[in-house]
């Protein structure tokens, strides 16, 4: 999503939101009492609103990540969360051995994974 594209949604959510918080106090004489549907609304489309924008795309994120993290294998080239670029030696449960150069192998945990590179990334880098 672009940032332009998400700033115009947080302008509309703005502009709903003050339409439904200012509106009645700018009416004319004593408002007749909304019903709780009507109070609740604001609260509702916010809930929505984040969902769509932040728990649901988080979510999918996560889901992806897991799925790669699964399925790992011995050979596959990968970054890590800290950087390390280097290439799988020994998938364990919780733990993968990475070589980052000639003779050296370090223990990564599993979840540290930023993503899986291309074959032949490490000769060229």
């Amino acid at each position: 999503m672009s940032l332009f594209r998400m700033n115009t949604n947080v302008r509309l959510l703005l502009i709903l939101l003050v339409t439904l918080i200012a509106g009645p106090a700018l009416a004319e004489g004593a408002p007749p009492e909304p019903n709780f549907l009507v109070q609740m609304a604001p609260l509702i489309i916010i809930f929505v609103i984040f969902y769509f924008m932040l728990i649901r795309p988080q979510s999918k994120r996560a889901k992806e990540h897991k799925a790669m993290v699964e399925a790992l294998q011995k050979g596959d080239e990968l970054v890590t969360n800290g950087g390390l670029l280097g290439k799988i030696t020994k998938v364990g449960e919780n733990y993968i051995d990475l070589e980052i150069a000639d003779n050296v192998v370090v223990k990564v945990q599993r979840g540290q994974i930023a993503a899986l590179m291309p074959k032949g990334t490490i000769k060229s880098a």
